[in-house]
């Protein structure tokens, strides 16, 4: 593979090569919980899409060295949360390792199924797992949602340059 002008600064496929190009991609921020054998978890997470409207299917990624996927490989069902730009602190303690997701900082309760739901979110759901699909050092975690409430309020909270940030009209 050679570089010419018009391509600038090609670099050969690395792990560096795909953060550095999705630090560029501006992404909704969520947070994943579910109920573990020792309590609830959590992680922050930028990988949520909508798979399919029938059935109604959404998807995330999910590490296997995280400390939440040994609950995820094995829950029946998911919460998945979006937050709020006035949630930055949230999203943080839930991406910090070693952080204690569920202490006092955090306003939560016991939801359908058992799933952890968190207060004050712009937006809710419950999904039931379907499917755990191996890539590479991650796993696709494919869920049906069962129920939801769209109703909170506040703007969603982005993730972009390495950071998390707001909307800007």
């Amino acid at each position: 593979m050679t570089a010419t002008s018009d391509l600038g600064t090609v670099q050969l496929a690395s792990p560096d090569l795909l953060r550095s190009v999705f630090r560029r991609h501006a992404a909704g921020v969520a947070v994943i919980t579910a109920r573990g054998a020792a309590g609830p978890v959590g992680f922050t997470a930028t990988s949520l899409t909508s798979v399919s409207a029938e059935p109604p299917l959404i998807s995330f990624g999910i590490g296997t060295g995280a400390s939440s996927w040994p609950a995820i490989a094995e829950a029946e069902h998911v919460g998945v949360h979006i937050l709020g730009e006035h949630q930055q602190a949230l999203a943080t303690t839930f991406a910090r390792s070693g952080a204690d997701r569920f202490g006092p900082a955090t306003a939560w309760h016991e939801g359908p199924e058992g799933v952890p739901v968190l207060d004050d979110v712009p937006a809710w759901l419950i999904g039931r797992v379907v499917s755990r699909v191996p890539a590479g050092d991650h796993r696709i975690v494919l869920a049906e949602v069962v129920l939801g409430d769209p109703s909170g309020a506040g703007r969603p909270l982005l993730y972009h340059q390495g950071r998390f940030t707001a909307l800007r009209d």
